[in-house]
């Protein structure tokens, strides 16, 4: 894009918006974001980031630009990526109050300034309706018709930037799944060595500082031998973004003896106040759910601990947002290989893939590591 056109597309925005904040925008390597992306990025778009930086227009969307945070904040690689995962061929640059993602359709042609805009409604989405909104124009006309539509013509920079925002460095594209990834994924293999086929374990997993007699003291019982060889395998850690397997040896207030303590006391509360929808034991009640994993979104995977061997203990999921369901089918590997495949789906363990996506893609393992000495 030429000069005159970049001042051209920020007077335009400027005429629906008004001037940029105060203080500069922050900085954008676009040949670095665009190489990372593998696609362009529309001329327009890039010449008001430069300008104005992210943005909150009309107190009701917000404009997304390559930006970092804090490790607890907005980072523009989690939300492309996940953000994309919607549709195959979207492309987000925004977002809006409601949940609502501005999307490019970048399947509409090779030249991104020619992409269209769409707008994403998930609460459509749930209640069984289209959730495409399809505006048919490109960002600048779409912004000019949500401003007729109603959009107030005021903005302000981003709070989802805050103060700490600082320009973002594209990670490390993930390797392309090995041969022997994609045959452990397909092939119906069922124990450990699939398992570590298809997802590699950390070189020096982290299991925490204390022993397995620590723990059954603590505990006041055995554990399944095959947990314990996958957790000797891989530590403790967070398989695909969502299931959290606690430090087995940790000390913390979040590792699995102190948690399975305040789970097991917590769900007694909750099954005295609300036992239609609690109706387990709980250990060491005899046959008591005892938790050793759990979801971002607060299910818990856990042993029925029914029996005096705890290598016959089925597995459940104590749901957070569902009534309770049955006990699982199959030993632990077989169930998160299962999860893995997409074959299992129950509530606590969703699908980890969209129809039009490589499932190996989204299969990751991130292990906890020994704190640093002091």
């Amino acid at each position: 894009m030429s000069a005159t056109s970049r001042d051209g597309a920020v007077a335009v925005f400027a005429g629906l918006f008004g001037p940029p904040p105060e203080g500069p925008a922050i900085p954008v390597d676009w040949a670095a974001v665009e190489a990372w992306l593998g696609l362009p990025l529309p001329a327009d778009y890039k010449a008001i980031a430069d300008v104005y930086g992210p943005l909150d227009l009309g107190e009701r969307l917000w404009i997304q630009t390559p930006y970092a945070r804090d490790s607890e904040g907005f980072d523009y690689g989690h939300f492309v990526e996940e953000s994309r995962r919607t549709a195959p061929g979207v492309l987000p640059f925004g977002a809006t109050r409601t949940s609502g993602t501005l999307f490019w359709d970048t399947t509409a042609g090779d030249d991104p300034d020619a992409w269209p805009v769409l707008l994403h409604d998930p609460h459509a989405e749930r209640a069984g309706r289209d959730p495409w909104r399809r505006l048919g124009v490109t960002l600048l006309p779409a912004l000019a018709l949500l401003v007729d539509e109603g959009l107030a013509r005021s903005l302000a920079r981003s709070g989802l930037a805050g103060d700490s925002a600082g320009p973002w460095t594209p990670p490390p594209r993930r390797p392309a799944p090995t041969p022997a990834q994609r045959a452990a994924f397909t092939g119906g293999g069922t124990g450990l060595d699939t398992l570590t086929a298809l997802v590699p374990p950390p070189p020096e997993p982290y299991l925490g500082e204390r022993d397995w007699t620590w723990v059954h003291e603590r505990l006041g019982t055995r554990l399944p031998a095959e947990y314990v060889r996958l957790t000797e395998t891989y530590g403790g850690g967070v398989w695909c973004d969502w299931l959290r397997v606690k430090l087995p040896l940790g000390t913390g207030e979040y590792d699995l003896v102190a948690w399975a303590h305040w789970c097991t006391d917590n769900y007694r509360g909750l099954r005295a106040n609300f036992p239609d929808r609690h109706p387990l034991a709980a250990w060491p009640e005899p046959g008591g759910l005892l938790p050793f994993a759990s979801s971002i979104d607060g299910d818990q995977l856990c042993w029925l601990t029914e029996g005096d061997d705890p290598d016959a203990w089925p597995l459940i999921v104590f749901p957070r947002h569902d009534r309770q369901g049955p006990p699982l089918t199959g030993t632990l590997t077989e169930v998160l290989l299962g999860w893995l495949r997409g074959a299992l789906v129950v509530e606590g363990l969703p699908r980890l893939a969209y129809p039009h996506e490589d499932p190996l893609d989204l299969i990751t393992y991130e292990p906890r590591t020994a704190p640093r000495s002091r």
